[in-house]
């Protein structure tokens, strides 16, 4: 089967043998698709198109045709005004049909990716907390022995670089943004304590870790960002280093559409650490996409 995940900033789709339980080929790309809404409330038509575009190109690469194709989407969609118009003109485009799932199914896909991840990787997952910053939304993701708890917040890597971009102070806004995080943060850990780890998923950090090992975005290498370990100290130094760049090498680092978000991206990341109170992070490439996957091939 093949799983795909349209996200607010990326498109991204997995082969997956479900008797055999492994990943195949994969595809991703920038499609904005929460450009300009924090002014609009729509999906532009500009942001069908590129949609429509990357399902073209993933279909001549993954071969849509002859397989089982399972598609969500998330916060954009779920926020768009004209959301079913966008779809039902996605679908006519494309052939491919997306479901929109609500903030706790896209928790539980990526938590249950991350999961498998984890063992995989002979990790400790029995109590961690989970990050999953995407382009509209930011998911807190708490595990501890098999039981789960998640809260979506509208904080997003498109918005806020957008938003900041205009005529905001992005410590200030993020500071405004963050008060409801850092309550449910607090009341978790005066109920439950602590985790014993600290995770992060999405581009962001898989982002810095690559830059960090010394990759971009044509040669990133999935089986080393799995696990990897970001300091708080990393996230600084990526930081510091993709502001002095111009945008065309940092492009070249981090992906054409990325350019412009990944700093934003970088303080939102770094303020999470500050309010979960971990100076480092278990890097891992999966997310919402693999869920899909995990989860369909359980069902049947």
């Amino acid at each position: 089967m093949i799983a795909i995940d349209l996200g607010s900033n990326s498109f991204r789709c997995i082969e997956y043998d479900c008797e055999r339980k492994k990943f195949g080929k994969s595809f991703e790309r920038i499609v904005k698709t929460a450009d300009k809404m924090h002014e609009t409330g729509v999906i532009s038509d500009g942001a069908i198109e590129r949609v429509v575009n990357a399902l073209a190109d993933a279909d001549k690469a993954l071969d849509f045709k002859n397989t089982t194709v399972v598609a969500v989407t998330t916060q954009a969609m779920r926020m768009a005004r004209n959301a079913d118009d966008a779809l039902t003109q996605i679908q006519e485009q494309s052939g491919v049909s997306f479901n929109i799932i609500e903030a706790d199914k896209e928790a539980y896909y990526t938590l249950i990716a991350v999961e498998a991840r984890l063992q995989t990787l002979q990790i400790d997952s029995s109590h961690f907390v989970l990050i999953d910053v995407g382009g509209g939304s930011t998911e807190i993701i708490f595990y501890e022995n098999g039981k789960m708890e998640s809260k979506s917040f509208p904080i997003g890597i498109v918005t806020t670089a957008q938003i900041c971009e205009e005529d905001r102070n992005i410590d200030s806004y993020l500071k405004e943004q963050f008060k409801d995080l850092v309550s449910y943060v607090d009341e978790y850990y005066k109920n439950r304590g602590k985790p014993s780890s600290f995770v992060a998923t999405a581009g962001t950090p898989t982002t810095m870790a690559a830059y960090l090992l010394g990759m971009n975005y044509t040669n990133y290498d999935v089986d080393e960002i799995n696990g990897y370990r970001l300091t708080l100290a990393g996230t600084q130094k990526s930081l510091d280093d993709l502001m002095e760049m111009s945008e065309e090498k940092r492009s070249e680092i981090v992906g054409v559409g990325r350019e412009s978000l990944i700093l934003a991206g970088i303080v939102i990341v770094q303020k999470l650490y500050a309010v979960l109170g971990f100076d480092e992070a278990i890097v891992i490439d999966d997310g919402v996409r693999e869920g899909v996957a995990i989860d369909y091939c359980k069902k049947i």
